[in-house]
């Protein structure tokens, strides 16, 4: 008899189905995804399974993204933080998500991104930055993203000036890659509000690459001009003095000549 319970019991444990991986609450997971969208969030759930590839922030109120935002999800996909309240992404934000290969921030607030943000993502291959608040976007950004293939941009308040000349560069070698082009508009100057920023031409930036010089040769103007300025003081009561002396050499015959003729009288 006791032999018969011990075997019910093994089998019993057998059939008992394997523990779910963890889901939040206010989550809805299934076959790897987690959808967490539209749940007033304001900060990223930890308890999210180890397994997840794909997850859905959209549509929370989460403003700021932090070194530790995220649990470890090392087979992350896809990433949506669309239509949030996003004005800042730490440097280390996005670390521990090498995996991932959409990324979706568009419709938030930022107006600042840093090369180091986006380090990690070595095999991104969508990135979404449309409907946010840039003017410009530093150049490692994209250059942290090798493997990039789609790039959302638009509408986003960019300012048409010499600093833009970058993106252009990039965007006009990589028109392939870029979605949405015709909303990819100027914003500054009134000038140029709502130019098509890919309608730009070499000869629209020929006078920003007449007059940009390398980071050296500013240096090398301010190390010059207090010596230059120097020495200019210096030559011009130089030559101050020897006009001076010269005009009075100049002088003297004159006044000895009266003086004899004074004397002779």
């Amino acid at each position: 008899m006791g032999s018969w319970r011990g075997t019910v019991l093994a089998w019993l444990l057998l059939l008992r189905p394997l523990p779910s991986p963890a889901c939040p609450a206010v989550c809805r997971c299934s076959s790897g995804e987690a959808d967490c969208s539209e749940h007033a969030l304001r900060a990223v759930p930890q308890s999210l399974a180890a397994n997840t590839s794909t997850l859905w922030l959209g549509y929370n109120f989460i403003t700021a993204l932090g070194p530790r935002s995220f649990p470890p999800l090392p087979g992350l996909l896809r990433l949506s933080l669309s239509h949030n309240r996003l004005v800042l992404i730490h440097s280390q934000a996005l670390a521990g998500l090498g995996a991932l290969q959409e990324l979706d921030l568009s419709n938030n607030y930022l107006a600042v991104l840093t090369p180091e943000t986006f380090l990690p993502l070595t095999g991104l291959v969508m990135l979404n930055l449309g409907s946010n608040r840039l003017r410009e976007l530093e150049m490692g950004v994209l250059h942290a993203l090798p493997q990039l293939q789609a790039l959302f941009l638009q509408d986003n308040p960019w300012v048409c000036s010499c600093s833009i000349l970058p993106l252009w560069h990039w965007l006009s070698h990589n028109r392939e890659k870029v979605r949405e082009q015709n909303s990819l508009l100027c914003r500054v100057p009134e000038l140029l509000n709502k130019h098509p920023i890919l309608d730009f031409g070499n000869e629209s930036f020929r006078q920003c690459q007449e007059t940009s010089l390398p980071a050296q040769h500013y240096i090398a103007f301010f190390i010059i001009g207090p010596f230059s300025f120097m020495a200019s003081i210096f030559i011009c009561t130089f030559m101050g003095s020897i006009t001076v002396v010269y005009h009075n050499l100049r002088r003297e015959p004159h006044f000895w000549r009266r003086c004899h003729i004074c004397s002779g009288r």
